[in-house]
Parts: C-alpha cells; structure tokens; sequence
C-alpha cells in the first residue's frame, strides 16, 4: 500500500507539475534596455518646430513672464513694464498730489489773487492729513487731543455750512465747506510744530497762536469769498471762521485733556 501510493508522487515530481514549474527558472535573468532617443516611434515633427519658434530653453507654456528682481526692487520706481504710475494709482482713489500742492500754496501765500475754481475739485485727502498732523504734533508735545481736534472740525464744519448757505444766493456744499477749513488749518499745523520743541503756554505761544488764527481766518475767507462771490460780506465770513480757528489755537496752547 505504502510502495503504491507513493509511486505516482515520485513520478510527478521528475515529469509532472513541479517539473514545468521550475523551468522558467532556469532560464538567465535579462535586463531591460531602454530604447534610444533618436530612434523613437513617436512623432517629434510639432515638438521641433515649437523649439524652433520658442528657443531651445522654452517651457511650452504660454504669456509673458517678468523677470523677478531682488527684494530691493520693490523700493524702485521703475516697477514693471505696463503697469499704471503710483500717482496714477492715486489719483484713482481721488488722490491727487498736485492739486493738494496747489491748494496748501493758496494757503501759504494770502496774499495772492485766488482762483474761484480752485474748489471745483475739492477732496478730503488734505484736509485728513492735516488733521491728523496737528494732532500728532501735540501728543508728541504732551497733549493727546485727537478727539477734540476731530470733534471741534466736525461741528465747526457743520456751523459753517448752514451759515454760509444762509448768507449767500449760490450756496456751498457741506463737501467743499469741509476741504476749504481743512486746507486752511496749514499754519496752525506749524504752531503745532512748534509746539513740540517749545512750551507755547507763554508771551510766545500767544503771538504766534494769534498770528496762526488770523492767517488761517485770512486764507479761509478769501477762498469762500472767492468761491461764491461774496466779496462784499467777506467781514461777516471772516467772523465765524476766526471763532473755529480760535478753537484749534486754544487746544494748542492749553491741555484741556
């Protein structure tokens, strides 16, 4: 029984299954060759003529690139190729450099003859700036009055619009009422200044905060005058704007914090 049953598996392990198993085995291991460039199936005729028409060093994909700079070039003013000026830029979002010059100059200089068109393009840009100037000029002086400052331009602002809509024919916006006495607070912003490096509780703090009330009041005046021909009531203007510069020269010598 044991001789017969274990004739077949002696067989089958010479001639059957485990034979034709093993001889894939016994064949040498052969490595893959790659096929050569040059000899490729596929078609390189639309690849050839882009790296003619692009370069040998083109990446395929499409648009003009710009060229990064270092981190230095974002302090330059060249900026890059096709892109809008900075003033441009800021004369978009109603910024504009050169009629907040010229109208700081009207302001500085009383004197002269003043354009009646000078507020047609009124903004709030200058007026902002000077504000919050003056207001820093005093708390480097000891004097945190920011809330003050925005409150007296605020009501004073307000006061002289429904006055000067009563006095005069033509009228006046709130808008360019507003751009017209923050322009004019320019040389009280310099008493400001002033106010940082000396004490203007004294003989001097009063001449020069008198001598910045009547210049502002001056300058004020004229323009709104100017603006809407009123130049027969100028006295009558030059009142009630005197007044609201006389506020900002008070809050200037005083700490009324």
């Amino acid at each position: 029984m044991w001789q017969d049953n274990a004739t077949p598996y002696a067989s089958s392990s010479q001639n059957g299954y485990y034979g034709t198993q093993q001889q894939p085995y016994s064949t040498p291991l052969q490595f893959y060759n790659a096929p050569d460039a040059s000899a490729s199936q596929f078609d390189t005729g639309p690849r050839r003529s882009l790296e003619g028409q692009m370069g040998p060093g083109a990446t395929g994909y499409g648009g003009n690139i710009q060229p990064v700079g270092g981190w230095w070039h974002a302090f330059g003013t060249g900026g890059f190729e096709g892109e809008p000026p900075l003033l441009e830029a800021f004369s978009e979002l109603g910024i504009n450099f050169s009629h907040i010059r010229a109208k700081s100059m009207t302001v500085l200089n009383p004197l002269q003859r003043v354009d009646e068109h000078i507020m047609d393009d009124a903004d709030l840009a200058g007026p902002l700036l000077f504000c919050l100037c003056f207001g820093t000029f005093l708390l480097f002086s000891g004097k945190p009055q920011f809330s003050y400052i925005y409150g007296v331009a605020l009501l004073g602002s307000a006061s002289i619009y429904f006055l000067l809509n009563l006095m005069s024919e033509k009228g006046i916006d709130a808008y360019r009422v507003a751009s017209v006495l923050g322009y004019c607070l320019l040389p009280m912003v310099g008493v400001g200044a002033v106010s940082v490096m000396v004490t203007l509780d004294g003989a001097l703090g009063y001449i020069l905060s008198i001598l910045s009330v009547v210049w502002c009041t001056y300058s004020a005046s004229g323009i709104i005058v100017a603006v809407l021909r009123m130049s027969d009531q100028r006295l009558l203007v030059a009142y009630p704007l005197g007044l609201l510069y006389g506020c900002f020269a008070l809050l200037s010598v005083f700490d009324v914090g």
